[in-house]
């Protein structure tokens, strides 16, 4: 037996049976103590965005199982003369925008971490759309429950490029313990008090990303098949 097997089993007992019931304890707790914040939020929505005050979406949750994440609304539903949708960044209000910067749009997915389809801590669930651009090694962040922060939004969040999200997301599930998991939390508090690592805006999708960046390949190689 090595050295560091205790440790490795203590980590691994925490991951299996210990992780999921503090994620519900924690969740149950924050719900009751922050009523009245979702309360006023409630209400700010509601006066300045309508109904309905909740956004849900699907999600690829543990093991790429689909279920609705929670947020409170950050855009209006402004539509254009010909009753479309107008694009997201001239949607999010500046009531949203702020939502956003202090991370208040999440605190709806408490709910969710109660009910057992989110993680505090974890890989960010993204949209079911992205799954045929990963590659097989970013697919195993769907190996652990999606979490409302993560490494990556600790390392940059918004502001750093879909590889490194993908790349910190693959890392955590390899390396999920109590005290990492404590230290992602703490600085996640920190930065939202901050507003650090946080651009507020519309990011460009994943699909959009890597769908361009395999055109231009494929116009690379064109290319270089004409001069050749």
């Amino acid at each position: 037996m090595t050295l560091n097997s205790p440790i490795a089993s203590f980590f691994a007992v925490y991951k299996k049976y210990f992780k999921r019931p503090l994620d519900f304890l924690l969740a149950l707790l924050l719900i009751l103590a922050l009523s009245p914040v979702y309360l006023a939020v409630y209400v700010l929505v509601r006066l300045n965005m309508g109904s309905p005050v909740i956004f849900r979406q699907a999600r690829p949750g543990l093991n790429n199982k689909i279920f609705y994440i929670l947020k409170f609304r950050s855009m209006n539903s402004r539509r254009d003369s010909k009753g479309e949708l107008l694009p997201d960044a001239e949607r999010l209000t500046k009531l949203g925008a702020f939502l956003r910067k202090t991370s208040l749009d999440e605190i709806p997915q408490f709910f969710c971490v109660l009910r057992g389809d989110m993680s505090f801590i974890g890989p960010r669930p993204l949209l079911p759309q992205y799954l045929a651009y990963y590659t097989p090694e970013e697919s195993r962040r769907s190996e652990v429950r999606p979490g409302i922060t993560g490494l990556a939004q600790i390392n940059g969040r918004n502001c750093i490029s879909w590889a490194e999200k993908l790349a910190y997301d693959v890392e955590y599930v390899d390396n999920v313990t109590f005290l990492g998991d404590l230290k992602i939390a703490l600085k996640t508090v920190v930065k939202a008090f901050a507003s650090s690592g946080v651009r507020v805006g519309v990011e460009e999708s994943l699909n959009v990303v890597r769908s361009r960046r395999a055109a231009g390949e494929r116009d690379s190689e064109s290319s270089s098949g004409k001069k050749e």
